[in-house]
């Protein structure tokens, strides 16, 4: 036996663990879990557990059913909430089919895949993302939405009392291995943000779902609710997932070079040229809800043009200033990411923009240098600069249409997702809003 898997099944006998959670996720990016005794361990290890795919969003046809969840032992961690009497673990897993081929629907499966691309051109690809959410009272979508404080961006005050709730979010999270590097009170009333440390992108994509559970189970604890939702609120901003990234050859950021103005490699400039080309075709995978595009509008400090800059926050791509001695941090930061979106495919998606970009020798265009968040249209198209898409709708039809996107993604997920997100937005279209009622109902 492997000896992380060995290191696992001694970890469980020594601690006494009674339960361990296997998890994974469906295309969407919902969190799944199945519970073994520690006598199934070993042979989930060796063999993968079965389940039947056909009942997980985005897997398997009646008719195909069976698959395999089969644990990442690398992943083990004890869930800290679990009683001290009775011990409990985790593992995340990836899916495969009964021969114990990966499987084609498993969101896991595809980072890995494009993760694989990046290492044969000699790069290991790392993340950190920047994950913003609301806390409130209660999680009735029929009545107004209540937050537990009015506090801003930066608040240290009796307003933002939900800062013991996100202290002890971190302390959890550093319990499972899971550093914080920064946490913060965000702009919008009850609106918070935790930025994960850099790490290579698998593992972030873990984490980042770990959070997600990690939030809302203590928020439940407190008898609130925390929601990634992009938009849930009318007047302030939404939530974004803003994700910093770079490549590595070995133990060197191939994002740097001294030599050039920018202190940006040719790597980097063709990477972010890649992401920029590739922006509007990746949007309905960054950003996956109808109510996403309710987050990326002119005046709510969410980017609406592509592209890309230095430490100009209104633009997608940003390129942060890099403190003097500290070149080997150099990265960029894509803005138009937001919270709700499935972090492995995401991942997937933009990594494999930007290596499409390195791969052609993609040549970056000209940078923005104006505030873009109070650029009207008319000057920007002006200017040459194309629009994210504006609807899920016109992103699901960017993406239908991209052949790297269906290669990316593979034929699996690909079909299913359009197939998913336009039924979505369908259903949106048919919906009557309060917004309508209020607006025509005595008018019209």
């Amino acid at each position: 036996m492997e000896p992380q898997k060995d290191y696992v099944l001694r970890t469980v006998e020594e601690r006494g663990v009674r339960l361990i959670r296997l998890w994974f996720t469906d295309v969407l990016g919902q969190l799944k879990s199945v519970a073994i005794s520690p006598a199934e361990l070993a042979d989930a290890f060796e063999e993968g557990l079965q389940f039947d795919g056909s009942a997980i969003d985005g897997f398997s046809r009646v008719q195909e059913s069976d698959v395999l969840a089969v644990p990442d032992a690398s992943t083990f961690e004890l869930l800290p909430w679990a009683d001290p009497d009775e011990p409990s673990g985790r593992i995340f897993c990836d899916i495969r089919n009964p021969d114990g081929t990966p499987f084609a629907g498993d969101p896991r499966w595809v980072l890995r895949r494009t993760l694989a691309k990046a290492a044969e051109m000699g790069y290991t690809f790392y993340t950190a993302p920047e994950v913003e959410f609301f806390y409130f009272q209660d999680s009735n979508p029929n009545a107004p939405l209540v937050p537990v404080d009015n506090a801003s961006y930066f608040d240290l005050t009796t307003a933002d009392v939900a800062s013991p709730l996100r202290k002890r979010t971190i302390g959890m999270l550093e319990a499972m291995g899971i550093p914080v590097e920064y946490s913060f009170h965000e702009d919008s009333p009850s609106q918070h943000e935790i930025d994960l440390r850099y790490t290579e992108a698998l593992s972030m994509a873990d984490n980042v779902m770990t959070l997600r559970l990690v939030v809302r189970k203590l928020a439940l604890d407190r008898n609130l609710h925390a929601t990634f939702m992009p938009k849930p609120l009318n007047g302030v901003q939404g939530s974004g997932m803003h994700t910093h990234m770079s490549l590595f050859e070995n133990d060197v950021n191939a994002f740097y070079d001294a030599g050039h103005s920018y202190g940006l490699s040719k790597t980097a400039q063709s990477f972010i040229a890649g992401l920029l080309i590739y922006a509007r075709e990746i949007t309905a995978v960054t950003n996956q809800l109808v109510n996403s595009y309710k987050r990326l509008v002119v005046g709510d400090e969410a980017p609406t043009f592509v592209s890309w800059a230095r430490n100009n926050r209104s633009a997608l791509v940003r390129v942060p200033v890099v403190k003097p001695g500290k070149e080997s941090s150099t990265r960029i930061e894509y803005r138009a990411l937001d919270s709700a979106a499935n972090p492995y495919l995401a991942f997937s998606v933009m990594l494999a923009a930007g290596l499409k970009g390195v791969e052609e020798g993609y040549e970056l265009t000209p940078e923005a240098a104006t505030d873009l968040y109070t650029t009207s249209k008319e000057t920007a198209r002006a200017t040459g600069l194309e629009e994210l898409p504006m609807s899920l709708s016109e992103a699901l039809d960017a993406l239908e249409s991209s052949p790297l996107m269906a290669e990316v993604l593979g034929e699996h997920i690909h079909e299913w997702f359009l197939r998913n997100k336009r039924a979505e937005y369908s259903e949106f279209r048919q919906e009557v809003t309060a917004f309508e009622l209020r607006r025509y109902l005595n008018t019209w």
